[in-house]
């Protein structure tokens, strides 16, 4: 990674994220429902598990909670609270009685104990925590041993016209909420240093290849 990408992938803090997704929150659904529906779907197609515990990490405004089998029983957390009171209501409108808990949660720091789900997922999320490291830990940590780690998540361009503009962007990041630059080397070097987690599976989804789906098994 050059030191560029190094700079851009350290321009935000939590104080970032709250303030950004405090402004989304009322649009969020109108903005981004359609471009990442594809990849909620195959999230939450990797990550039911009938009659086990999922984590869904950035759950944001709950878009993805009514995809799940609901014989799956899920946990979400988020850093918004406007974000996640948009999910609560989608909960009570929807009738999710499968989600049983809400809960504003710092990825960076899950309060869970070791091993306490079946599978975690995180759809949309590394590009907006300020250490995507250590959030794949925490992912990690509270995953059940034999359990799954399933990721959506855009992977920047290496070269070429879309790597510039979004090295333009990404000097933006703390404004935006999110990393527009996320080289697939931040995923890729963490599961190399780890002995207990195997990629499965990577592959692009549409619209356009935009977003990459990612599912690491626990050893």
């Amino acid at each position: 990674m050059t030191a560029d990408r190094a700079e851009a992938l350290a321009t935000i803090d939590n104080a970032n994220v709250e303030e950004a997704y405090a402004r989304w929150a009322p649009v969020y659904d109108l903005v981004f429902a359609a471009v990442m529906k594809p990849g909620r779907k195959a999230a939450a197609a990797a990550a039911s598990r009938d009659g086990g515990r999922v984590l869904d990490v950035g759950v944001g405004t709950g878009l993805e909670l009514p995809m799940f089998s609901r014989r799956t029983r899920l946990v979400g957390v988020d850093l918004s609270e406007p974000m996640l009171k948009r999910a609560q209501e989608r909960v009570a409108k929807a009738g999710l009685a499968n989600v049983e808990g809400l809960i504003k949660m710092d990825a960076m720091n899950l309060a869970f104990p070791d091993a306490s789900f079946d599978c975690t997922v995180a759809p949309y999320v590394l590009t907006v925590v300020p250490d995507p490291h250590a959030t794949l830990n925490e992912l990690a940590r509270v995953t059940k041993p034999g359990g799954e780690i399933v990721l959506v998540n855009h992977i920047g361009a290496e070269t070429g016209p879309i790597a510039l503009i979004e090295g333009w962007m990404g000097r933006r990041s703390a404004d935006l909420g999110w990393r527009p630059e996320f080289p697939w080397s931040v995923i890729g070097d963490w599961i190399v240093g780890r002995n207990d987690i195997v990629l499965t599976e990577r592959r692009r989804l549409n619209p356009l290849g935009l977003f990459t789906l990612v599912r690491m098994a626990r050893r």
